[in-house]
């Protein structure tokens, strides 16, 4: 690596102020949106109906905090290296589709309560200050890391990933690109603005899943797994309490809830795989 990207340890410089910040914001967007989704139009940068579509995006603010979180615990960038592009690739798509959709905000379109206005405020602060200064990371081009004890990925693993990745980033593709053939995709109702969010998540885990993949090294994928399991459950626990009366469990619901069971095992699977090789959390 060169001396323009020096390291805090064997994070590259930048790395770890970007995870700490992302860490705080992860865990306001979980309590803004999976546990408050009825409340969008008070207390978020806008509104978001029906609330199992907010609870679906908390979900995923959950599992990108707990990549954050142990992405900082780990303070290895060869750990850290796929949960940082992963959440690059969210922070990306999710500022695109916030400008795209700028009028949806409450800054533009005033939201029911005192906290609507500076929620949407925040929102698009962050979603400016933080791509940047991610990309500004990226740009340097940090290698891969120091690589110690490494444990291959089982074959079938490596084809679970690849099937699921390609689901997760074709659907994801498709709600980003052309947002009104949502219903064509996914099981409940989407906004052009909604399925452009839900879109980054899935986008983004599309691409953790190839990533994980091409390196191939259950050591340096535990953290993604450890936030991929907790993606997966958090979002069958959404649809649990919020798709009653919403989703209509047809084809569509029921391929959805097969991916994320899928999407569980895979990655118990991986951490079961690192417990029986003797790799604890280092």
């Amino acid at each position: 690596m060169s001396g323009a990207s020096r390291r805090t340890g064997d994070l590259p410089r930048g790395v770890r102020p970007v995870l700490a910040v992302f860490c705080v914001l992860t865990a306001a967007g979980f309590v803004a949106l999976a546990l408050r989704a009825t409340r969008t139009a008070e207390t978020f940068a806008w509104t978001i109906d029906p609330p199992l579509t907010a609870a679906f995006l908390g979900a995923g603010y959950g599992a990108g905090f707990v990549l954050s979180v142990l992405s900082l615990r780990s303070g290895r960038w060869s750990q850290v290296r796929v949960p940082f592009l992963t959440v690059l690739v969210f922070t990306v798509l999710t500022t695109a589709a916030t400008f795209v959709h700028l009028d949806r905000m409450h800054v533009v379109t005033p939201g029911s309560g005192p906290f609507a206005v500076p929620a949407a405020w925040v929102w698009l602060v962050v979603y400016v200050v933080v791509p940047v200064a991610m990309l500004a990371v990226v740009a340097r081009r940090p290698g891969p890391g120091r690589v110690g004890l490494r444990v291959p990925m089982p074959r079938a693993l490596a084809v679970a990933l690849v099937a699921e990745g390609l689901v997760l980033g074709a659907v994801g593709v498709v709600l980003w690109v052309a947002p009104s053939s949502a219903a064509a995709v996914w099981p409940w109702a989407l906004t052009p603005l909604t399925a452009r969010a839900v879109a980054s998540w899935l986008v983004a885990f599309g691409v953790a899943a190839a990533l994980a993949v091409r390196a191939r090294d259950l050591v340096r994928l535990r953290v993604p797994a450890i936030a991929y399991t907790t993606f997966g459950l958090l979002e069958l626990t959404v649809l649990a309490v919020h798709g009653p009366g919403t989703v209509d469990g047809g084809p569509l619901t029921a391929a959805y809830v097969a991916l994320l069971v899928a999407v569980v095992l895979t990655g118990a699977a991986g951490l079961v795989l690192l417990r029986r090789a003797g790799v604890s959390g280092a």
